[in-house]
C-alpha cells in the first residue's frame, strides 16, 4: 500500500467501515464500532505527525526549505528578521517531538515504513543543515540569541533518541554539529527559561564524551530548582508567569538535562529523583486541565505552540511516570480530544500543508513578534507517547475517561490535593 495514502486509510477506515461490498444493506445502519483498545488513536497520531513533518522534511532534504517554506510572523515583527532565524526553529522543534517515534522499533509493517521514511528524510536534511556549503545551512550562531533556543531543542531530539539521530550520522556532519553546538556559547541566555537552553546544549555534548562547559549546566539546574513555586510549578525565572512554559519549556527540558548529570555521576544529578515527583504532580494537574471537549484554558504567552503545551504530560507518559491517581488509558483519550480540537480546525494548515499562526485555526493575533512559521513545529513535542510500543499500556488499554470527564458526567472521585516541598 501506499504510504501516503495509509496515513488516511489507517484510521479512516476503522470509524467508516466497508458495508456497501458485503451486499447488506446501507441505510439505516449502526454506527460502526471502533477498536476497544488505542490503535485508532495510535494511527491517527502518526498520520498527524506524519502530516506536519512532511513538508518540513522533504523540502530540508532537498535542500529547498528557504526555496518553499513560508514565513509568517506575529504583529510586530519583520520578515528580514524572522528569516534568520525560522527554519532552525522548524527543523530543531519537530525532532525534539519526533525523536521518541523514530527511535521505536516494531509495530505495524505500515507505520515501519514510516518511520523509514522519516529517518531517511532526517539525515538529508542534518546534513544540509551543518553544510556551509548548501542553501540549507542553518543559524546557529551567526545572528541574534534566537538561535540557542532552538540548537537546544535538536540537542533534546539527540537525547531522545541517540542511536537513530546521532549514531548513524556521518563523521562530517557529526564535527560539524558539535561545533555549531559549542558556537552557541558566545549567546548569553536571558535571566528565565533560557538557561535551560544553554544547559541542554553542555548535557548534549557531555552525553557524546565531548568537552563541555559545567558551569553552563550548574547554572540551569542550580537556579531552576531555586526557582521552584510548590505544588510541581517552577518560575519563568525569578517570577511566576501562568502559562505553558513549565510544559514547553522547563520540566521537559530540566529533568533530561538532569538525567543525563545523574547518568554520567556529575554532582548537580542529585536533583533529579526530586524534580521527578515534581513532574508527576504537574502531569497531574495538566490531565486535569483538559476539559470534557477536548479544550484548556488559553493563558499566556506562546499559545499557538499548540499540542507543545502538552509536552510533560506526554514526556511522563513516556517515561511510565504517571502518578497513581491518573492511568495511561485516560491520559491517551484525553490527549487525543485536545490533538484532534487543535490540528483539525479549519486554516491549521495552509495549501501545501505548512503551519499557519493560530491555536485552533488560522489565528494570527494569538501570536507573539517572536513567533514565526518555524516556531510553531514546537507543536510536534505533543507527539512523546508515540515513543511508546503499540503493546504499551498506553496504547493498547481500553480508553477510560479522563478527570474532567469524569467529574462533569456526575462521577464521584477523591478530591485533588498538592505536592509539598
Amino acid at each position: 500500500m501506499n504510504r501516503r495514502n495509509w496515513i488516511t486509510s489507517a484510521f479512516t477506515g476503522l470509524a467508516t467501515g466497508s458495508l456497501a461490498a458485503s451486499g447488506l444493506p446501507t441505510d439505516p445502519l449502526p454506527a460502526p464500532r471502533r477498536p476497544i483498545d488505542g490503535s485508532a488513536d495510535r494511527a491517527y497520531w502518526v498520520s498527524m505527525l506524519v502530516k506536519i513533518a512532511r513538508p518540513l522534511l522533504e523540502s530540508m532534504a532537498a535542500g529547498k526549505l528557504r526555496e518553499r517554506m513560508p514565513v509568517e510572523f506575529g504583529k510586530g515583527a519583520s520578515l528580514a528578521d524572522r528569516q534568520k532565524y525560522t527554519y532552525l526553529e522548524a527543523f530543531g522543534r519537530l525532532m525534539a517531538g519526533m525523536a521518541p517515534w523514530l527511535a521505536l522499533e516494531g509495530g505495524p509493517a505500515e507505520e515501519q515504513a514510516l518511520r523509514k521514511e522519516m529517518l531517511d528524510l532526517y539525515r538529508r536534511a542534518m546534513v544540509n543543515g551543518v553544510d556551509p556549503d548548501n542553501p540549507d545551512y542553518l543559524n546557529f550562531y551567526r545572528h541574534g540569541r534566537q538561535p540557542l533556543v532552538d540548537a537546544a531543542f535538536l540537542a533534546h531530539a539527540y537525547l531522545r533518541a541517540p542511536k537513530v539521530l546521532w549514531e548513524p550520522l556521518d563523521e562530517t556532519t557529526k564535527q560539524r554539529t558539535i561545533q555549531e553546538m559549542k558556537n552557541t556559547r558566545v549567546i548569553l541566555p536571558y535571566y528565565s527559561n533560557w538557561l535551560l537552553f544553554a544547559g541542554m546544549v553542555e548535557a548534549f555534548l557531555l552525553s557524546i564524551d565531548e568537552e563541555w562547559d559545567e558551569m553552563r549546566t550548574a547554572m540551569a539546574t542550580r537556579k531552576n530548582v531555586e526557582w521552584y513555586l510548590g505544588d510541581g510549578m517552577y518560575g519563568d525565572g525569578p517570577d511566576f508567569h501562568w502559562d505553558y512554559y513549565n510544559s514547553y519549556v522547563i520540566q521537559p527540558m530540566l529533568l533530561d538535562i538532569l538525567k543525563v548529570l545523574k547518568d554520567k555521576d556529575k554532582e548537580d544529578g542529585r536533583h533529579f529523583d526530586r524534580a521527578l515527583d515534581r513532574g508527576r504532580r504537574y502531569a497531574e494537574i495538566q490531565e486535569r486541565l483538559i476539559s470534557p471537549e477536548g479544550t484548556f484554558p488559553v493563558i499566556g504567552r506562546s499559545i499557538v505552540y499548540r499540542f507543545g503545551a502538552f509536552q510533560h504530560l506526554g514526556q511522563i507518559a513516556l517515561w511510565q511516570e504517571l502518578p497513581e491517581e491518573i492511568v495511561p488509558a485516560q491520559v491517551r483519550p484525553a490527549m487525543t480530544a485536545v490533538l484532534k480540537t487543535l490540528m483539525e480546525a479549519e486554516g491549521t494548515f495552509d495549501e501545501n500543508g505548512w503551519l499557519r499562526l493560530g491555536l485552533a485555526g488560522h489565528q494570527p493575533g494569538l501570536a507573539e513578534s517572536y513567533i514565526s512559521t518555524g516556531s510553531l513545529y514546537l507543536t510536534s513535542v505533543g507527539f512523546l507517547p508515540l515513543g511508546l510500543p503499540p503493546e504499551a499500556p498506553f496504547w493498547s488499554a481500553p480508553a477510560q475517561a479522563w478527570t474532567s470527564k469524569k467529574i462533569f458526567s456526575g462521577e464521584d472521585l477523591e478530591r485533588d490535593g498538592a505536592l509539598y516541598g
